[in-house]
């Protein structure tokens, strides 16, 4: 295997004296790679972005780059690993003024025109219609395009995004993340991505990492239902979704804590056969449609994601079980699983 092009080790970081907003013990990213981070908001995705794009140093712990220390911009990382923003930072000039300011720092200043156009192109906007366009001429979507293209035309050996869709138009979503693929594709770099699109990122991440409270807690496998949790007056604890239906647990560490479950636990019904009254009575029997079916990296089985109301679960299953009850895609089905398989992950724990 070759060498990572992240490797980090006990990092721990503050902003404040005894409030960490992060700590990892251990974290190897490969070159070439694609990662996902998906977590709440403050989970420490944004901050462990801007350690690793060398904008911070840690309060704590060592973060290799190819193998070696890295200080924030020091010349060994500087234009190397570059990171975009959910908001576009655009200084107030022309977008080739925008663009091309990069390369002139970094001290390239030959077929400029050629390297602008061809960073434009890949976020789907036109030089000649685009170039002289001053920075409060654009739209939401195409300035964050614009910011997009100023780190493409660097062509960095990573490329770390924040939610870089977050606030952009559906079309501008799409051209984004194409742009980013075809960085891979093209000059192979590493994409590490921060995002809500849980299906997109299971779809193009080689490894998707899950973050809560400046921790990772697992990679793509598990399901992360978070708190707050309500008490009743039979010890257990609910967790009710947008649709009126409820997620019930015992043996919870704390109210605010989160709830960890593997996809391989699940059971899956199709919910116009197989049903009884006893079994639509269980706790945790959930109903919702099959929004996707994907094939996992290693051909071993089929990862079937459930949208229940605004959640989605990923439901592990073999082919041949996937087959026997008719799964497909928009097929209603009955979801349910053991209260005694959830693991916590709290402030306690």
């Amino acid at each position: 295997m070759t060498q990572p092009i992240y490797q980090i080790e006990n990092l721990k970081h503050s902003y404040l004296p005894n409030h960490t907003v992060l700590e990892i013990d251990s974290l190897s990213i490969q070159q070439a790679s694609i990662t996902g981070l998906m977590g709440p908001n403050g989970s420490g995705k944004t901050t462990l972005l801007k350690l690793m794009a060398f904008i911070h140093e840690p309060s704590r712990g060592i973060i290799l780059f190819k193998g070696r220390p890295a200080e924030p911009f020091s010349e060994h990382v500087r234009f190397r690993a570059t990171l975009l923003t959910q908001d576009a930072y655009l200084m107030k000039r022309s977008v080739y003024a925008n663009i091309a300011y990069g390369l002139k720092i970094r001290g390239d200043k030959n077929n400029l025109k050629s390297k602008i156009s061809r960073a434009l192109s890949m976020v789907g906007l036109e030089y000649d219609s685009f170039a002289k366009r001053q920075w409060d001429e654009l739209s939401g979507g195409e300035a964050q395009r614009v910011a997009m293209a100023a780190r493409l035309v660097l062509k960095p050996e990573v490329l770390l995004l924040d939610e870089p869709t977050a606030r952009v138009d559906a079309a501008s979503i799409a051209l984004i993340r194409d742009a980013a693929l075809k960085a891979r594709e093209e000059w192979g770099a590493t994409l590490i991505i921060a995002g809500h699109d849980r299906e997109w990122l299971y779809d193009v991440c080689d490894n998707m990492l899950h973050m809560f409270r400046g921790r990772i807690l697992g990679e793509s496998s598990e399901n992360i239902i978070f708190g707050p949790w309500e008490k009743k007056e039979n010890g257990t604890w609910e967790k009710h979704l947008q649709d009126k239906q409820k997620i019930v647990v015992n043996n919870l560490p704390e109210k605010n804590a989160a709830a960890v479950i593997d996809s391989s636990a699940f059971s899956i019904y199709p919910s116009d056969h197989g049903a009884d009254q006893k079994t639509d009575r269980t706790p945790n029997m959930l109903h919702g449609t099959i929004a996707r079916l994907m094939l996992e990296k290693d051909g071993t089985g089929i990862i079937a994601v459930i949208r229940v109301g605004s959640m989605a679960f990923n439901v592990k299953l073999s082919i041949e079980d996937m087959r026997a009850a008719d799964l497909y895609p928009g097929r209603d089905v009955r979801l349910s699983f053991d209260p005694a398989s959830v693991k916590w992950i709290g402030s306690n724990s």
